[in-house]
């Protein structure tokens, strides 16, 4: 996940003037791309997938996102009005409510993210000072509610962004990735590549993963944790030196992320096993430098990943708090998450999201695995807001709004955003029953956030087929909470 630096690097850039050919545009989409998730790749695709299921899964997602991306900067170009987020353009083609809920997955996701980010930061600081665990002890809770509370004041005091952050975390990013890369191809081993390639049973007693269709399904939420951002590309357009550039830049960078991404998950199983690959802690990749050249190798691999993650935690919180504050000065959420303060920061919605996001560290406390459960649940609650987006582009390319004698233009934006649409309600379906459950109850209570901006509003607040989706959120939620009570799924 790297929605922050999508989001941030175009305000970092040193001249409001300065325009950028291809290859700069190129570089800002790879860095807004690839995110501190990548560093657990290793074991997160290894741990319900063979690696012909892997290469399965990242084929789906890579057209599956390219789509996508395509679809953010098509309404970009048509819907340029529509410039709060994501959520606008599910609020602008499917109504107030539908639009509410994509801005409330979209908030969920984000902060849920910064719960799962600050367990990998102090699980990757454990390597160095052992105290930490697995990034989600008593002394990691602390560690990180200490950090948490000390950017929440430097915001509140005005302190906003700074340019050298993207600069340095994007190095901590590509040159231990880089390395990785090299070491592994060079330490290739073809038989452990292809050993149980399908994940098939009976095979010197290995265990089978299931059909390829589960293993594929498997790796969804993880594939769609590492691209969550993609949106962000798009920002870039006014900077561009060439308009035509734009598109072009995020095909390049596009293909150049996926292709690390993809190195990084097979290279991994030509080292280790599966077994021992799923048995990795966070991050799992120095666990595989480590096999592979020592000790120093995993030292690399944490102190880029503390950099680059702990480096953008100021981003990270920042973007948490915009969203509401956003959704506040627009209407879809109550007025008081507009607030500012004397400095002009989100005092309201500053408060509110790290609030939450040190509730969510508490819980970590009693999960087996806390960084997998919340970048899960975070990469269900975007969503909303993907799905409906692609839904938004389709709907404007089979009515023609917006288009004026482009009828090659058209056909061509219906096959993405039907492949956009269809990929998301792919997502749906792969993040299964359980999770999807899961985050019902933290939609539920949406609903009573969304009612108190409507009255302020003095609006109606449901009407038709609105009703339907927030009793089927209750409802939904209700059999979450109750399944939970009975042990039958477990939230941590």
């Amino acid at each position: 996940m790297s929605a922050i630096n999508a989001l941030d690097t175009p305000q970092a850039i040193s001249s409001p003037v300065q325009k950028l050919t291809l290859l700069p545009l190129v570089a800002l989409v790879v860095g807004s791309m690839i995110g501190g998730g990548v560093f657990n790749l290793p074991s997160d695709m290894s741990r319900g997938a063979s690696p012909g299921a892997i290469l399965i899964g990242w084929l789906i997602s890579g057209v599956g996102m390219l789509m996508l991306a395509f679809v953010y900067q098509n309404l970009a170009v048509r819907k340029p009005d529509l410039n709060a987020g994501p959520y606008a353009y599910a609020k602008a083609g499917f109504g107030a409510f539908v639009g509410f809920n994509s801005a409330w997955g979209y908030w969920l996701s984000a902060f849920l993210g910064n719960v799962a980010y600050a367990v990998a930061i102090f699980s990757a600081l454990s390597h160095f000072f052992p105290v930490f665990g697995n990034g989600n002890n008593l002394a990691s809770i602390l560690g990180a509610s200490i950090c948490l509370w000390l950017v929440h004041l430097l915001v509140l005091s005005g302190i906003k962004q700074a340019a050298f952050v993207n600069v340095i975390t994007t190095i901590a990013k590509l040159v231990p990735l880089v390395i990785f890369i090299l070491i592994a191809l060079v330490a290739f081993n073809w038989d452990k590549l292809t050993f149980n390639f399908w994940g098939r049973g009976d095979i010197q007693g290995v265990g089978g993963l299931g059909s390829i269709l589960a293993q594929v399904k498997s790796t969804m939420l993880v594939t769609l944790w590492v691209f969550i951002g993609i949106e962000g590309a798009s920002v870039y357009s006014a900077r561009a030196e060439r308009r035509a550039d734009v598109g072009r830049a995020t095909v390049i960078g596009f293909a150049g992320a996926l292709a690390i991404y993809v190195l990084v998950s097979l290279l991994a199983t030509a080292v280790m096993s599966r077994p021992e690959l799923v048995d990795l802690k966070v991050p799992s990749m120095a666990g595989v430098m480590q096999a592979l050249v020592g000790s120093w190798g995993a030292a690399l691999i944490n102190v880029g990943l503390i950099i680059s993650v702990g480096g953008a935690f100021l981003s990270w919180t920042l973007l948490c708090a915009e969203i509401p504050y956003t959704c506040g000065r627009d209407g879809t959420f109550p007025r008081w998450f507009a607030a500012e303060n004397a400095h002009g920061s989100p005092v309201n919605s500053l408060w509110a999201t790290n609030a939450l996001i040190q509730a969510f560290l508490l819980l970590s406390f009693f999960s087996k695995s806390a960084y997998q459960f919340f970048y899960l649940i975070a990469s269900v609650a975007i969503l909303p807001p993907y799905v409906l987006s692609g839904g938004y582009a389709l709907k404007l390319a089979l009515t023609g709004e917006s288009y004026t004698g482009e009828k090659s233009r058209r056909n061509k934006d219906i096959l993405i955003g039907a492949l956009a649409t269809a990929y998301g309600i792919w997502l749906v379906y792969a993040a299964g029953l359980t999770y999807l459950l899961m985050c019902a109850v933290l939609f539920a209570p949406g609903i009573l956030v969304y009612l108190k901006a409507r009255t302020e509003h003095e609006e109606r607040a449901f009407s038709g087929i609105e009703y339907v989706i927030a009793a089927g959120i209750v409802i939904a939620a209700a059999v979450a909470a109750w399944l939970m009570w009975t042990g039958k799924i477990s939230p941590l």
